[in-house]
Formats: structure tokens, sequence, C-alpha cells
């Protein structure tokens, strides 16, 4: 369904919604004023009639405007879930379609060994790119997952971000300068690592993709107050100050323009937001608008100070904004 289509039926319902509170005000104008001496006739009862059917009227006026609001919602939510399913095709059929390509080639043909090492080394990364897409699903799935409760061990922030980096950079081939840690001590959260890991490299991927050719990325963490802040910023393409809320719900992707200059699920943001919630915390975008880059901050609860535990093994998943 396409974007266009939204406004006739939400034209439809605002016309019918003006069309009924103009006719209900019209008729107790009519009732009241014009019929004065048979106003003057009615009794208590009759009034108590009229106005108890103005309450309901206006109620019936109340659903209606209601309706069409949420029918109005369902349509885009729509809208962007079959977004969604054509960006999982795609990040799916693209890797298998390049994978057939490379296996037939080796059946049909005994290419020279340093042309099967590189198709070899594509095909490694096409699988990569199929790992990615469904761990990005499987992390969607748990993130919803209300009823279980995350794990809950001591933290240290610095070396959990210091992997997700380690594992970015080298992902993405990226200079040991394009992203720059800010370290202000030993922070420390309670909660599940994984998770954590699951967040922070989602974020730090999301910088990257929607970065131009040179990626600057500044990663800062500040505790105070009993609340660890770590704050990711970008000098990439910027999101709209009128969008900044909705890149966090589910499926939801910025702009035709930003769509097109990244490949994206829309989910990354809505895993980030939902894990940092089940951890007690908030995340927040920031930007000045296109073009000016973005910041990320996520704010979570301070553990108490205590021994330091080994941090569980990091997983990062793939992002799509």
């Amino acid at each position: 369904m396409s974007r266009r289509s939204i406004g006739f039926p939400l034209t439809i319902g605002i016309v019918l919604s003006v069309l009924a509170l103009a006719l209900g005000v019209g008729w107790q104008i009519l009732v009241v004023s014009d019929l004065a001496p048979v106003a003057r006739g009615l009794t208590g009862v009759h009034w108590l009639l009229l106005i108890l059917g103005g309450i309901f009227f206006l109620l019936i006026i109340f659903g209606l405007i209601l309706l069409c609001a949420w029918l109005v919602r369902e349509m885009r939510f729509n809208q962007r879930q079959q977004a969604f399913l054509d960006a999982v095709t795609h990040e799916m059929k693209t890797p298998l379609a390049s994978l057939r390509l490379y296996l037939d080639t080796l059946r049909a043909r005994d290419p020279a060994p340093e042309r099967r090492r590189e198709f070899l080394e594509r095909m490694g990364e096409d699988l990569d790119r199929l790992q990615r897409t469904v761990e990005l699903l499987l992390a969607a799935a748990r993130a919803e997952d209300r009823a279980r409760p995350p794990r809950s061990e001591r933290v240290e922030l610095a070396p959990l971000l210091e992997r997700c980096i380690g594992e970015v950079r080298s992902r993405h081939a990226l200079p040991e300068g394009a992203i720059q840690f800010k370290d202000r001590g030993e922070a420390a959260v309670r909660g599940d690592a994984e998770e954590f890991g699951v967040v922070f490299g989602n974020l730090l991927d999301n910088a990257i993709k929607y970065s131009p050719q040179r990626v600057q990325i500044e990663v800062a963490v500040e505790e105070g107050a009993g609340r660890v802040v770590v704050e990711i910023a970008d000098r990439g393409i910027g999101i709209p100050r009128g969008e900044l809320r909705k890149v966090f719900q589910r499926f939801y992707r910025a702009g035709l323009d930003v769509q097109r200059k990244a490949a994206g699920l829309g989910l990354g943001l809505f895993i980030v937001r939902s894990l940092v919630l089940r951890h007690g915390g908030r995340v927040v975008a920031r930007s000045e608008g296109i073009g000016k880059g973005s910041r990320f901050a996520v704010t979570l609860p301070a553990a108490a100070p205590a021994e330091a535990t080994e941090a569980a093994p990091l997983h990062v998943a793939h992002p799509g904004r």
C-alpha cells in the first residue's frame, strides 16, 4: 500500500467527523433556539434525554476519530512491515544467488588457485551476511520476550566497548583512528553482557553504515549520580528532527533518500531500545538535521562498587535502521 493511499481514507474520516459535528451542533441550536415555544413545553425528562443524546453523539464522533487514527496507524505499520519483508528478501536472496553463481562456476570449471581463493573469500562474505541477517531476526524476537528477565551480572563497560569496537572495525576494515574511544574511568553496569554487546554493536554498525566515505565515530562513557551514559556520535548523514523518535519503531526506516544510501531491515534500533528498556535504561537519538551527524546516548543504572566478574563472550548482531 503506497503512502499516498493513506490520504484518501484519512480525508474521508476527517470530513465525516466534521460533518457529524456540524450536524450535532446545528441540531442542538435548532431545538433550543428556533423551537423556543416547543422547548418551553419540554419537561425535565425531555431535557435529560436531549442532553444524553448530545453526549452520546459526541462520544460517537470521538470514537470515529479514534477509529480513523487507528486505521491510519495500522496502514502505516503495514507499509513498514511490507518494506521489512522486501528488505529481508533482498538481504537473503542476494547472497544466496551469489553463492549459487560461485558454486556453479566452481563445478563447471577448474579456476586457477588465485581465482579459487577469491571465490571462496566472497562466498565466506556472503555466508557472513546471511548469518548476520538471521542473528538480527533472532535478536528482534528475543528483544520482545518480556517474560524472560535478563541476566544480572557485573559488566565493565570499557573492555566491553573495546571488544565491540574491535569487532566492528575488523568487519568493516576500518583504519585504527576511525573510531575514537574516550574512556572516563571504570564504569560498570549490571545486566546481560551479551545483550549489551548487541546494543553497542548495533549502534556502532549504524554509525558506520550511515556515514560518508570517511568514517569518524566517537565513543564516550560518563558516570555520575548513579547512572552511566554511553554516547556514540558520528558525522554521517544525520536524522531529520521529526524522525528522532520514530527511528526506534519496529520496521521503521528514515526517508527514501536514506533507504537508497544504505540497506537495512528497520530492526536494529528497535532491538537497541527494547534491550536497553529491559535493563532499566533509556536510549535517546539526537541530531541537528540532515548532513550534521547523529548521536545516540544510552543511559543505564550504574552497578554498585564490587569486585568485577569476568564478562561473558560477546557476539555482536548486525543492525538495520
